[in-house]
């Protein structure tokens, strides 16, 4: 098993391409299959959550190579429509395949979606939508099944702005006649990415990245190549690394205007951040102050996917600090973990309250999901002596080798086996 092993106290200077993003890779590989031609999608990266995809896409009976960055997807001869629990379970994502399979088979099996544990991500929302849709759902033997001969278009009302609820009723929607409405969508720019997408493939998809999205559907699309969006949650990690360690980095790829709420809250804690066109530079003494209070919301809000590394920054700003996480009731499981290496952290349900404090300490700590191992590397980033991340796997499902990035910005840090 791999581990991270880390020795504080190195400042980050430098630039770094943030690679693709996992969030918008993962639904773009999913709607692949609704088309018959070849797809090429540029800039892949090599996240355990997109390998696991493409393994599931194989399994299906879709051909993919790889070519140098790039991944080309020949759907034409998929055969399948049933994914087993094997490999349902090692991506949460895999969610995604239920719309597309709908829209290209109009029927489906999926077993039940696994990734991090961190909190209830009830999937009725999907299948609610699909079931005012006109699809059949029967869920036995952990297993979902579909039936869509009978799939119209509606009027969709989501209870809860769910990023996979609108993705997967976009993707069931793009080939069914008539006119589909999703209101109360979601506005990730992964959403507006999926749309681009699939209006590359010849959908007719519009609204995406407000409120209401409405899809005509069309009878079939067409292969396309297409340049998946770059990813913000890694370049607001490294945002919030380099306001923890000090130093002036570079970042580059990334829309400014994706991280918006990141940078008002650094902008408090005294670091300068200027941006222009899809680079963003950030320059700090290391010395951070408290950011006040946050809530973690839906886009355009604190996304839930940077509180565990905002949550290690503020263990050692100067005052204090209130986390409210407000997407998921089990997102606080790096808490533990940070007060082993000195962080004075108290919570209370959903609100966690943070007493900076001057120095954190090297310790062998454990990450129990992605975001929260995260946090334990920025935290190793800037303790004293040597700290230990095990877990490691779980980073690995949306960071492409950390290390190596971290190192090229300065970081002392590297990869060890058991």
């Amino acid at each position: 098993m791999s581990k991270l092993l880390l020795h504080g106290g190195k400042r980050l200077n430098g630039e770094i391409e943030i690679s693709a993003a996992k969030n918008s890779y993962l639904p773009i590989l999913a709607a692949s299959v609704l088309c018959e031609e070849k797809i090429i999608l540029h800039n892949y990266p090599c996240y355990t959550d997109t390998e696991n995809m493409c393994e599931i896409l194989k399994s299906l009976g879709a051909k993919i190579e790889k070519n140098n960055d790039n991944l080309v997807i020949d759907a034409s001869s998929l055969s399948e429509y049933s994914i087993e629990s094997a490999l349902a379970g090692q991506v949460r994502s895999s969610i995604f395949m239920l719309g597309a399979l709908l829209g290209r088979f109009k029927k489906a099996k999926v077993a039940y979606p696994g990734g991090c544990e961190i909190g209830a991500r009830p999937i009725d929302i999907h299948l609610s939508g699909f079931r005012r849709l006109g699809v059949k759902v029967e869920e036995k033997h952990g297993f979902i099944l579909c039936d869509a001969k009978n799939m119209t278009s509606a009027s969709l009302l989501l209870e809860f702005p769910s990023v996979g609820a609108t993705e997967s009723l976009m993707m069931a929607s793009v080939l069914t006649s008539g006119q589909t409405k999703i209101l109360n969508a979601a506005q990730e720019p992964e959403i507006v990415d999926l749309q681009n997408f699939l209006n590359k493939m010849g959908a007719d998809v519009r609204g995406a990245g407000t409120s209401e999205i409405v899809i005509n559907g069309v009878k079939k699309l067409h292969g396309c190549e297409f340049s998946p969006i770059k990813d913000r949650i890694i370049a607001g990690t490294y945002l919030i690394a380099t306001a923890m360690c000090g130093g002036d980095v570079l970042i580059k790829g990334v829309n400014f205007h994706y991280l918006q709420a990141i940078v008002d809250k650094l902008d408090k804690t005294a670091c300068l951040i200027s941006h222009k066109n899809d680079k963003i530079r950030v320059i700090s003494d290391g010395k951070p102050k408290a950011f006040g209070k946050i809530e973690t919301a839906v886009y355009p809000g604190v996304p839930t996917d940077l509180q565990a590394q905002l949550m290690a920054l503020a263990t050692i700003c100067e005052g204090s600090s209130m986390i409210v996480e407000n997407v998921f009731e089990s997102r606080f499981k790096h808490v533990p973990e940070l007060i082993k290496m000195g962080a004075d952290i108290h919570v209370k349900d959903r609100v966690s309250v943070v007493h900076g404090v001057k120095h954190l300490y090297g310790a062998p700590v454990t990450g129990l999901e992605l975001r929260g191992t995260a946090s334990l590397v920025l935290a190793g980033l800037v303790a004293e002596g040597y700290t230990i991340v095990s877990g490691v796997k779980h980073i690995d499902r949306g960071y492409h080798r950390i290390e190596e990035e971290l190192s090229g910005l300065g970081a002392d840090i590297r990869r060890i086996e058991d």
